[in-house]
């Protein structure tokens, strides 16, 4: 827009400033000095453009940069995708496996039932050996019925006899029993977890692909911008060549009214006036380069990063990540090696352990570890540097590092590692409660 209304005037100027009174005059003192005016001002408003020009420069630089840094950002997002998808076609297939467990256990439940069913069958047989009158008889009745102690004898033996053959039969139905419901409760346990693993992978590919439109619409209107900031700049280059024209027209016309002896005293004096236009210019380059350099060093001084000597524990933990917002990508399982770690690449519980290792504390690598990682605080004394766990795809199945205000660090997958906010919206209602202090 600003460019734009430069063009406007510029152009103005010319039409109305140029366009009537721009003529080579007769050979007099009068018309030397008007084409002297002319001149100077010609100069004027080309030092005006180039400064026009100078900063559309700068801005398509601008652009140019946060084209390439998209177009780094969408690339890191599309092997994070890939890497994804590769992750749940291995846990479908670890899903299929799993239930095929399953249904064998199945299986074999039938084929317990079915030998449980045979156990009692057995026994009720032998029962029914010691049977009165149609009725079944206990053991005690059995051997009461003797009718001499011969007979009683007889079935003392015969009924220790089925006794331990019966306890034999029931211990073996109880391992059996016992054994299945182990397996099976550990299979079950293991198809649980995929399909969390599963559920989590596919809402984290749904929000990355609609950070990948995201981006990829921003650098598609990045793009725009640059071509229309190419075409403004065309443009004043074009009216660059125009005014450079007319100065060496109007030169060249005080070079032939004042040959031979006055020419040179005129290319003085017009040299001299070019280094004088010239003087604003770069007093002013240079009072901008002053400038520049006092922001770097007043950036560079307002923010030093803390060291495992000068800082605190908690200092390096909430700030390792801070050189990884908006430049890293949520990959599951990510943040485990080297790879990963110098091209951005966590997930939120590998993001907290790499954090940790900053400042030289071990914790765990998963929610599960983390949560036991050091001791449980209240929601209410939580501080800089404890962690908070939240219930997305299962309970506590999110960590980060709370940064304090209300605010925690953390790999979300819809942003890789970035700053949210805990007391409103989405995370307030995923917050779990469970806080848990890792430095004392």
């Amino acid at each position: 827009m600003i460019l734009k209304k430069r063009l406007l005037v510029l152009n103005t100027t010319i039409i109305l400033g140029l366009g009537s009174a721009f003529s080579i005059p007769g050979v007099n003192a009068e018309s030397i000095d008007k084409l002297e005016s002319q001149k100077s001002q010609i100069q004027q408003e080309r030092s005006s453009l180039q400064a026009t020009l100078a900063e559309a420069d700068k801005e398509l630089v601008s652009v140019l940069k946060e084209v390439a840094e998209l177009d780094a950002k969408i690339a890191r997002v599309k092997k994070a995708i890939e890497d994804n998808n590769k992750l749940i076609a291995e846990t479908e297939t670890n899903i299929v496996s799993t239930k095929a467990e399953v249904d064998q256990l199945k299986a074999e439940m039938a084929i317990i039932e079915e030998r449980i069913e045979k156990r009692s069958a057995i026994l009720k047989q032998r029962a029914q050996s010691f049977q009165e009158s149609g009725g079944t008889v206990a053991y005690l009745d059995v051997l009461l019925g003797a009718s001499s102690f011969s007979d009683f004898v007889d079935r003392v033996g015969a009924v220790t006899t089925f006794v331990q053959a019966d306890k034999q039969l029931l211990e073996e139905q109880e391992q059996d029993k016992k054994a299945f419901e182990e397996k099976k409760a550990a299979v079950e346990e293991e198809l649980a977890g995929l399909n969390s693993m599963m559920t989590e992978l596919k809402g984290m590919q749904t929000a990355m692909e609609q950070q990948k439109k995201q981006n990829s619409s921003l650098i598609q209107q990045l793009k725009e911008k640059e071509n229309t900031i190419a075409d403004k700049k065309a443009k004043l280059q074009s009216e660059d060549a125009k005014y450079a024209s007319m100065i060496a027209q109007i030169e060249q016309s005080i070079a032939a009214q004042t040959a031979p002896v006055v020419q040179t005293a005129a290319s003085t004096s017009s040299s001299g006036s070019a280094s004088v236009t010239s003087a604003p210019t770069g007093s002013s380059s240079v009072k901008k380069q002053k400038t520049a350099a006092q922001k770097t060093k007043g950036s560079s001084n307002s923010a030093p990063k803390p060291s495992a000597k000068g800082g605190s524990a908690i200092s390096i933990v909430t700030t390792a990540g801070n050189k990884y917002i908006g430049n890293s990508v949520y990959v599951f399982g990510g943040g485990r090696n080297a790879y990963d770690i110098a091209n951005g690449r966590f997930d939120c519980s590998g993001f907290v352990h790499w954090a940790f290792s900053q400042a030289g504390i071990s914790v765990g690598a998963s929610t599960d570890s983390l949560k036991f990682a050091g001791r449980q605080v209240s929601a209410s004394e939580m501080r800089a540097g404890d962690l908070v766990f939240f219930n997305t795809y299962k309970t506590d199945g999110h960590v980060g590092i709370y940064l304090g205000g209300g605010k925690f660090i953390g790999s979300q997958d819809s942003t890789g590692v970035a700053i949210a906010n805990m007391s409103s919206g989405y995370w307030k209602t995923k917050f779990s409660g469970r806080v848990v202090r890792v430095i004392e």
